[in-house]
């Protein structure tokens, strides 16, 4: 019957990725419903920390978005970018990887897009370099921000669990390791590709005339305005103070006995992300209207029911099937713990959210009996979903890519994003596993 039940959860999650967004979360609610009329299993438990931890989080980061804040960010960021075109290469990943790690939400990316490929253009550098790279490095800090989803679900489960791992800890090794994959890949893309004078293909598309003049798209500089740059500064000062506020109660709040008896950081990130949203309302008297019409708040509650469905269907199986499962693979994770890293990649190619996939397979690892130090070694593993070039900010990538350098090849493997992802994301679990093994172990 496991069987039978994961071709259920896989014919779930394929029939999702034809449809994208929240109908991963729909069909996983459908699934849990079949396993529990059909085949007549209990429900497991819905990762009610972790949606709780998101929805917080999104609210503050949709507030800053609503005060033009993150439109700032953007703009501190163009300016760098705009100074050194000759490190795009670099820069443009990094810039994208620290709007992530700040905001706790890839979808940040876009604004930075057009901004990375009109100075590449303008440099003569080949845009395929920055654009591929910062896609994925726009993922790569997730699992480094302490306000993203994933951080929240590794909390949540370490606590369950009865462990002590703080989120100090956990961004110990994520952060460096995740800049090591960040640094390997964008070396890497330094030497990809032909430059442009020499790439006959783009040659032939520049015979174009129109395919030529719309190379350069004049409106891009300068194109970010803010409506109302003091309340903009205002947001993004409470916002970054909030940031540090979570980050020193991570690290001194149980010495200091900052939080009540029985507080666990899960909860404290809550109250503390929703008070930050409520001083940015509170000092910019921005209109909650606009709060709930950001992009980072429609991304954020499309997370929300993705990890509700397809989580919960996932876990409905696992615990279900534990013994099962443990007999299964046991000997092979008790020799060779550090393939879980493997099995966390797969589940991550055909689930587009690293926050889902932590919450699906962390649990797992517990019940195998995986080490902890481990757990948080590989967590960079948890993000695949760029094998398949169809995750927005790839879309949105090639999209902006005027030049067409920045593309899917004809057998679908062979985009932009492939190497890259690959590279970036080796680099880090690698150097992950041993940072945490060395720290923690």
């Amino acid at each position: 019957m496991f069987y039978i039940h994961m071709l259920l959860l896989l014919a779930v999650i394929f029939t999702g990725i034809r449809f994208g967004g929240i109908a991963f979360g729909l069909l996983g609610g459908l699934g849990v419903s079949v396993l529990a009329f059909v085949f007549g299993i209990a429900p497991g438990s819905p990762p009610i920390s972790v949606m709780l931890i998101i929805l917080a989080v999104v609210a503050a980061s949709a507030t800053l978005e609503a005060t033009g804040g993150l439109k700032l960010l953007v703009k501190f960021a163009e300016r760098l970018l705009r100074k050194h075109p000759n490190q795009i290469v670099f820069l443009g990943p990094f810039c994208t990887y620290l709007l992530t790690v700040l905001v706790g939400t890839g979808h940040s990316v876009y604004p930075l897009l057009p901004v990375i490929y009109d100075v590449s253009i303008k440099k003569g550098i080949r845009p395929e370099r920055p654009m591929a790279m910062a896609s994925v490095a726009s993922q790569m800090g997730i699992t480094a921000s302490p306000i993203a989803a994933a951080a929240a679900v590794v909390m949540a489960t370490a606590a369950k669990n009865d462990l002590d791992i703080s989120l100090v800890q956990v961004l110990m090794v994520t952060i460096p390791a995740t800049l090591c994959g960040l640094l390997a890949g964008c070396t890497w893309s330094l030497f990809r590709g032909k430059e442009l004078d020499q790439d006959e293909a783009f040659i032939e598309r520049c015979k174009n005339p129109d395919f030529k003049a719309a190379l350069i798209d004049e409106t891009v500089e300068g194109g970010n305005d803010i409506a109302n740059a003091k309340k903009a500064k205002t947001g993004l000062t409470v916002f970054l103070a909030g940031i540090a506020v979570v980050v020193f109660v991570a690290m001194f709040g149980k010495d200091l006995s900052l939080l009540p008896q029985g507080v666990g950081m899960s909860v404290a990130i809550q109250f503390l992300m929703l008070a930050v949203g409520a001083i940015i309302l509170l000092c910019t008297k921005v209109d909650p209207k606009e709060i709930a019409k950001s992009n980072v708040f429609t991304a954020g509650m499309s997370a929300v029911i993705i990890i509700f469905g397809i989580a919960w269907m996932s876990d409905t199986i696992i615990e279900h099937h534990k013994p099962y499962l443990i007999e299964m693979v046991s000997d092979i994770v008790s020799v060779h713990p550090w393939t879980f890293a493997f099995a966390m990649f797969a589940t991550s190619v055909f689930l587009k959210s690293q926050a889902a996939v932590l919450t699906i397979m962390f649990p797992l690892g517990f019940s195998l009996g995986i080490p902890p130090e481990v757990l948080i070694g590989v967590i960079p593993a948890c993000y695949a979903y760029f094998f398949f070039p169809f995750y927005p900010s790839d879309l949105a990538a090639i999209t902006f890519d005027r030049s067409g350098t920045t593309s899917i090849g004809k057998y679908v493997l062979n985009h932009s994003f492939f190497i890259p992802g690959i590279i970036g994301v080796s680099t880090a679990t690698v150097i992950g596993y041993f940072i945490s093994t060395t720290l923690l172990g």
